[in-house]
């Protein structure tokens, strides 16, 4: 049986715009403008859809896990519940080491693990470094997005939509 190829996804600044203070409520919770799109045609070429975001704002008390799960909702609910699943660290080094959180590669292994996926036929899309850092350890391709380049990824994109049409065009050429 054949493993399953990925698309590992940062959350904050790659599906929602992300907000110093955090976007952990819906009135600051904006789905940027092709993710739907983006997702819906990574999923109809097989791709599984994970998301792994570090969520420190909890650890830090800023919000809670209730909060977090309304937007995880509203992103589900508005881009057609196509997202396979969503791993998030609560921690924050001022408040707790943990493993799970990215640059570290816990996250990413247990999805790996879980969905029986085939880190070479798979990508991660971040916008920030400590994104990608994980992904290049696991051996899985990196784009970064929305207007961050440092120079580690595999390749830049302006956004998922963007991310989403490099992708399918280099399964393609494959």
């Amino acid at each position: 049986m054949s493993k399953n190829k990925c698309i590992f996804l940062d959350r904050d600044g790659v599906l929602n715009k992300d907000f110093v203070d955090y976007a952990y409520s819906l009135d600051k919770f904006f789905i940027i403008d092709g993710v739907a799109e983006a997702l819906d045609l990574l999923k109809k070429h097989g791709y599984l859809l994970i998301v792994i975001t570090n969520q420190s704002g909890l650890a830090r008390g800023i919000y809670t896990r209730e909060d977090m799960q309304l937007c995880h909702n509203y992103l589900q609910e508005n881009t057609g519940h196509l997202i396979d699943h969503i791993y998030y660290s609560p921690c924050h080094p001022n408040f707790s080491e943990s493993l799970t959180r990215k640059p570290g590669t816990l996250m990413f292994e247990k999805a790996i693990a879980k969905f029986d996926v085939d880190v070479t036929q798979s990508w991660m899309v971040g916008d920030k470094l400590r994104d990608m850092q994980p992904a290049i350890k696991m051996g899985i391709k990196t784009i970064q997005v929305d207007g961050h380049d440092d120079k580690i990824a595999d390749h830049v994109a302006e956004n998922l939509l963007g991310a989403a049409q490099f992708i399918l065009s280099s399964d393609k050429r494959v």
